[in-house]
């Protein structure tokens, strides 16, 4: 590899043979690759920004303009090394109880201190709404970690207490529903749950005092269609409280309303 006259961008080639160009800076003693670039100029360019971010205290993450050369998420990690002293990979900026993980300029999320760890090493990456992590060669939702389920609905199945969507601090999380099929509703001042299955509309299975009770109603009204020759899948909710004794007992207990009984399949 050989060294370039313009400072921290050195020359190199790609398998293909095609020139490349990675710029790079020591900072308190640590080595930082900026990335590789097709254009020598640009590489150069973002030497030199780096090294005005590191040097001047003045520029903040809001400083950030579309202008710059540097890549946005290099701009945060060079940041919070010069603030903070820890060189994190990942565009993570350090706060006193929490860090903020910036996915743009105008967009980041908030976590608790305790999941720095984690974000250090796994990127997050947004597909629309959907925020995702890959991790054992699979798409992790954000979301799966609080024990949140693919299909909740926010509002309905949890809820961000200052109703700020990025804020993924644990204090910031209230889930309302564990299980599949299970709405959570007030009645007459107390909290019951009402358990629902879809079969070619939404069918009400009952109204239980309990959480548990009416995920394993869904359970029961899903064996029931089975029976009953309706072929669709109904994943089961698995009650991790109880045990088998326990869960047996309340299966066979809970009332099921006789709408799900008489359902059939669908003759064409």
């Amino acid at each position: 590899m050989k060294n370039t006259k313009a400072i921290g961008v050195y020359s190199t080639k790609l398998k293909d043979g095609t020139p490349s160009y990675r710029a790079s800076i020591t900072y308190n003693g640590k080595h930082i690759s900026l990335g590789s670039f097709s254009d020598k100029k640009n590489a150069a360019a973002v030497y030199k920004e780096a090294a005005k971010i590191l040097s001047d205290k003045s520029i903040s993450i809001s400083s950030y303009k579309d202008s710059l050369h540097i890549p946005y998420g290099k701009f945060v990690c060079l940041l919070n090394f010069r603030d903070k002293g820890m060189y994190i990979a990942n565009p993570i900026y350090l706060e006193k109880k929490y860090f903020t993980y910036h996915i743009a300029p105008d967009y980041a999320l908030k976590f608790d201190i305790e999941d720095l760890f984690y974000y250090s090493s796994h990127k997050i990456m947004k597909r629309g709404n959907h925020l995702f992590v890959a991790d054992y060669g699979s798409q992790l939702s954000l979301l799966s970690r609080y024990g949140i389920q693919s299909y909740s609905v926010k509002g309905r199945d949890y809820q961000f207490v200052n109703d700020d969507p990025t804020d993924f601090r644990y204090e910031n999380i209230i889930i309302l529903n564990r299980y599949r099929g299970v709405r959570q509703f007030a009645e007459n001042g107390f909290v019951r749950y009402k358990a629902v299955i879809h079969v070619r509309s939404n069918y009400v299975v009952g109204n239980y005092n309990s959480e548990a009770e009416a995920a394993i109603a869904y359970n029961k009204a899903a064996d029931i269609l089975k029976r009953n020759g309706i072929v669709k899948n109904y994943p089961q909710n698995y009650v991790e409280d109880l045990s088998p004794s326990q869960y047996a007992d309340i299966y066979l207990k809970l009332k099921i309303s006789p709408r799900i009984e008489r359902l059939k399949p669908k003759h064409t």
